[in-house]
């Protein structure tokens, strides 16, 4: 049976969080399709949202909180720079938040966080990098159906009006068409999540979503610290995570399809090739060695992230 403990979340906050370990896969499989009935439907559809990390202890922090300094400052800097020098046929002369995502899927610091409708490719995200497999994972799960409770009156009704649970960003320029407006549709941080446009095969295959909060300034951490009704973490002890990973290649969730391309195909070959005598006499020198530099270790698991909740097309034969 799982086992449910509060825990003081990311030893950070004093607020407490519901927090989960799972030791089997259908332990696992149980706690990711938690309350996903949904009654009026007639239908299976989580309210949840999720994002993998290979350590536990990582916080949630933006690619623009990492960069330290004025968010405020940066932020308009870099995106006006990045709208300046960037070439593209479909974003051009669009939305804020069309640059927005275009900006976030290519690298640059931004305020948002990647997230994915899919479980499944959060857990291959938490378990991906066999370097961490000696320490624990997490799954973070956020229901968005108690985040859009919380929303400023403006855009909650447009979420009624068009019948949604996240926003597009044509849903998002109708409430607030620069991050200013949107920052100030209300005193206190709030937070949404909005679908960017299908820019290419990865945000497809990853099933992604971003995160955006109304303060850059403030991180997704410690804003959940306050609203610990909103979220819990599935967490993969480092002896459980090597069999989810098996499980998941064999499902076809794997870097193959969720980072097309050669690096991808690259990136799951290395991965899969790798005996598991090396992997348990490397994970521990490896996570020491990242030890040492918690700057770097921050980036390489917020990049994780953004870019390897990564899916198959099929597996090899050995």
């Amino acid at each position: 049976m799982a086992c449910l403990v509060p825990h003081p979340k990311c030893s950070i906050g004093n607020e407490y969080m519901r927090e989960i370990v799972v030791r089997s896969w259908n332990e696992l499989n149980d706690c990711l399709f938690e309350s996903s009935w949904r009654e009026p439907l007639g239908r299976f559809r989580s309210p949840y949202v999720y994002r993998g990390v290979s350590r536990a202890e990582y916080e949630l922090l933006t690619g623009l909180a990492r960069l330290g300094g004025d968010p405020d400052f940066l932020e308009e800097h870099i995106l006006r720079a990045f709208r300046r020098y960037a070439h593209h046929p479909d974003i051009h002369a669009s939305s804020i938040w069309n640059w927005l995502a275009l900006a976030q899927h290519h690298g640059l610091p931004t305020r948002l966080l990647d997230w994915t409708y899919s479980p499944f490719v959060a857990a291959h995200f938490a378990t991906c990098r066999l370097e961490h497999h000696d320490r624990d994972g997490a799954i973070w799960c956020i229901d968005f159906d108690r985040i859009n409770e919380a929303l400023p009156a403006r855009l909650r009704e447009e979420l009624d009006q068009r019948g949604g649970f996240v926003f597009s960003a044509d849903m998002l320029d109708e409430s607030a068409p620069a991050l200013a407006q949107f920052d100030a549709l209300s005193d206190d941080t709030f937070m949404l999540f909005f679908e960017p446009p299908s820019i290419d095969e990865r945000i497809v295959n990853q099933y992604a979503l971003f995160s955006l909060l109304s303060n850059p300034a403030i991180s997704l951490s410690r804003w959940l610290d306050e609203h610990p009704d909103v979220v819990h973490r599935i967490i993969l002890p480092s002896d459980f995570k090597l069999e989810v990973r098996d499980k998941l290649d064999q499902a076809n969730i794997t870097e193959r399809v969720l980072h097309p391309g050669l690096d991808g195909l690259s990136a799951w070959l290395r991965r899969y090739y790798t005996p598991s005598r090396t992997i348990r006499r490397s994970a521990g020198r490896l996570s020491s060695r990242v030890d040492e530099g918690a700057g770097e270790a921050d980036t390489e698991v917020q990049r994780e992230g953004d870019d390897a909740k990564y899916l198959a097309v099929d597996t090899p034969t050995t």
